[in-house]
């Protein structure tokens, strides 16, 4: 598979078919894992967590034995590193045949945190399961999908401007699809992308009243997920470098993709 149809097939995985993940593929993911690289230069360390050895579960999930927690520093743009590398670990997990999904409510956050060894300088963001995909899906793991539709999309003129917010960008570049059907949590797709010539400023609009409460911005892993999307797409290089464009107080401005 291209890059495009690893991005467009990939699905969340919440029921597994319960076969263990072999050593092999845990040992092609880990290796995956170690190749890594963000373009905010933050180290994100990746761990291989055994279900059983260390008691772990989710109420969403359903099959699994095996879990993928990463670690970064507390530091300042951890949040978008450790989406950004998060979610190529995911894309590459999906192209070798590996369900995964993104958890990071359901989980017993100090049980996951003690078994990654987290220190107090670090955040241990979100885990995932992995394994291979069920045929069926559990009732959960459908309700669940449904509840937050996931296999929807807002449309590019709700996600995409041009030189400033009063301009929708209707027909949008395979870069900006792959931005839009990028993963986020509970699929609120925060992010917006004003396009000026070979720029792509990156904003984040806030979900008003919404909050994770545990110490670092959520939403900001979702814009790492998606600047991952587009640059897995499209060479370019993230400068942080704030245009002079009008926004809401909802709207912060993250990052600039310049693609000369």
């Amino acid at each position: 598979m291209d890059k495009m149809q690893i991005i467009k097939t990939r699905k969340s995985v919440r029921t597994f078919d319960g076969q263990k993940i072999t050593d092999e593929d845990k040992e092609k993911l880990l290796n995956y894992t170690k190749t890594i690289e963000n373009p905010y230069n933050i180290p994100v360390e990746f761990l291989i967590l055994d279900s059983e050895k260390y008691n772990l579960s989710s109420p969403v999930i359903e099959g699994e034995d095996t879990y993928i927690a990463a670690k970064v520093a507390k530091v300042d743009h951890c949040e978008e590193a450790y989406g950004y590398s998060f979610e190529k670990m995911i894309l590459y997990a999906w192209s070798q045949g590996i369900g995964t999904t993104w958890v990071g409510g359901t989980l017993d956050r100090p049980l996951f945190e003690k078994a990654a060894a987290t220190r107090d300088n670090e955040y241990m963001m979100i885990v995932t399961p992995i394994g291979y995909p069920s045929k069926t899906q559990s009732k959960v793991d459908s309700a669940l999908r449904e509840s937050v539709k996931g296999d929807e999309r807002l449309p590019a003129s709700k996600l995409f401007y041009e030189h400033d917010f009063s301009t929708p960008l209707d027909n949008s570049e395979d870069c900006l699809d792959a931005v839009r059907w990028a993963p986020s949590a509970a699929n609120r797709q925060p992010w917006r992308i004003v396009k000026d010539d070979n720029d792509y400023h990156f904003f984040l609009e806030h979900t008003k009243g919404y909050s994770s409460g545990v110490g670092w911005d959520v939403q900001k892993i979702d814009m790492g997920i998606a600047i991952c999307h587009f640059l897995c797409v499209k060479n370019g290089n993230l400068v942080f470098d704030e245009p002079e464009i009008e926004t809401d107080e909802y709207t912060e401005y993250i990052a600039t993709i310049s693609c000369e």
